[in-house]
């Protein structure tokens, strides 16, 4: 049996939960023990045992059992799938029917058999383990069934984003490759989801992939996967994110920082539909429908030799352009209506709506961190309000709030003036995040190292 699962043993005998820890504990991820049934809630929410190990009688009687009953019955209100297994030094088939039909998983007897004990646990962890994928299965079924109504970000009634969201209508019928282009926080992930849903490959998660947060040593481990003994590290099989995505859709973000290199190698997966894990020489066919995003200039870094041209025309059968928010002034309100909902609900606020002076202070905002920087803002001032409106004193905008045309240059203010407020600005909308910066102001790192050394950021 693998070592893994948490065991909680509840008996009044310490002899027995000695015995029982000193046999599981080769066996399992974690063992907890206690003489004390009334002990019982605690553990299971704080410990979130996988299988409850119940004696059926402790001090009131030695034989019926009924303490352990009571006991299974409190277990189920707070946890109605607990896996539970019975044991009793008196057992009879009577009193074993009686358990199942009360909702015990299992039943063993007293002295227990080595090995029977622990195939009837590996049993109860592997159906713990099975409830735990059909939870998970569901709830990606209820999130791939939201329409695209109850997703914030999906708003617009720009031309722009009408255009956008005819054109996934009409792709929804089709499996083509798509590019998404747009800002940073501009609802890349959000489009790409939404195209998921609306597919035939929508029973089936959508698999995703930052490709700008994973290093170059891991990259062909993460999407193609490895076997056994392939490098140092490799201690089993693993299974890439595009065989992962088989038979579904795999989301690749921020696609313009792949490297070369290993851009050709995506590419020949891409041509032959097969995926070829790292050690071993036997490729496995995969059936994925790829939808990229970047927030980068992608023509014109094949056009610097930066990206290749035969794998930018392979992701891109159809592109889609997300405008920045500056450009949908009308949706910035309608946008923070909908996060204002969202939030009051989440941290129980009465806050319900945003007061004249408010939404005109968001609608002049610049907001150059789109829809992710809106969406923090009013997160963060609905945590902070008080009462049922939102005031414009009450929403902490962005320092870069100005109804100043972008890229309008402020009187007398030097070029290093400019560098260091821009840099600020991000600073504080990722909140320090120095991967988030780099990657908004197009640098590299140790270029904002050297930056924020300068300006003592």
């Amino acid at each position: 049996m693998e070592k893994k699962g948490k065991i909680l043993i509840v008996d009044d005998n310490e002899d027995v939960l000695f015995a029982l820890n000193l046999l599981l504990q080769p066996h399992v991820e974690k063992v907890k023990v206690t003489t004390q049934p009334s002990r019982i809630e605690y553990f299971m929410k704080n410990f979130e045992p996988d299988v409850i190990l119940l004696d059926m009688n402790f001090k009131r009687d030695a034989i019926s059992g009924q303490e352990g009953f009571e006991c299974l019955e409190e277990i189920l209100k707070i946890d109605d799938q607990a896996i539970v297994i019975f044991m009793t030094a008196y057992a009879d088939m009577e009193k074993a029917v009686k358990a199942i039909k009360a909702g015990a998983t299992d039943f063993i007897s007293k002295p227990w058999e080595k090995e029977k004990l622990l195939a009837t646990l590996s049993s109860a962890l592997r159906l713990r383990a099975s409830q735990r994928e059909v939870k998970v299965l569901r709830e990606q079924v209820e999130n791939l069934g939201r329409s695209s109504e109850e997703l914030p970000e999906m708003i617009g009634q720009s031309p722009a984003m009408m255009e956008v969201f005819e054109t996934i209508q009409k792709l929804s019928e089709t499996d083509a490759n798509i590019l998404i282009l747009g800002e940073n926080g501009t609802g890349k992930d959000v489009l790409a989801a939404e195209i998921h849903r609306l597919s035939d490959r929508c029973l089936k998660p959508m698999v995703c992939v930052d490709a700008g947060a994973i290093t170059e040593t891991l990259f062909e481990s993460e999407l193609f996967g490895h076997v056994k003994g392939a490098f140092t590290d490799a201690h089993a099989d693993h299974v890439g994110k595009i065989e992962q995505a088989d038979g579904s859709t795999l989301f690749l973000d921020e696609i313009g920082n792949i490297p070369l290199h290993l851009q050709a190698k995506l590419l020949r997966v891409l041509q032959n539909r097969t995926v070829m894990k790292v050690g071993d020489n036997r490729p496995v066919a995969v059936d994925v429908r790829l939808i990229c995003a970047t927030n980068r200039n992608i023509e014109e870094m094949v056009r610097r030799g930066e990206f290749r041209e035969d794998l930018y025309y392979r992701i891109n059968t159809m592109h889609l352009v997300l405008p920045p928010l500056r450009e949908r002034k009308d949706e910035i309100v309608p946008l923070a209506e909908r996060f204002l909902a969202t939030y009051a609900a989440q941290y129980h606020r009465e806050v319900s709506a945003f007061s004249e002076s408010a939404k005109k202070a968001m609608e002049g905002c610049r907001w150059s961190g789109n829809i992710r920087e809106l969406k923090n803002c009013i997160e963060k001032s609905v945590i902070l309000s008080e009462g049922e409106v939102l005031d414009a004193a009450q929403i902490e905008l962005p320092q870069d709030a100005s109804l100043e045309p972008a890229g309008k240059v402020l009187e007398e203010e030097t070029l290093e003036m400019a560098e260091e407020r821009i840099i600020r600005a991000a600073m504080d909308r990722y909140e320090g995040n120095l991967t988030q910066v780099a990657k908004s102001l197009d640098i590299s790192r140790p270029t904002l190292y050297a930056k924020l050394k300068k300006y003592n950021i």
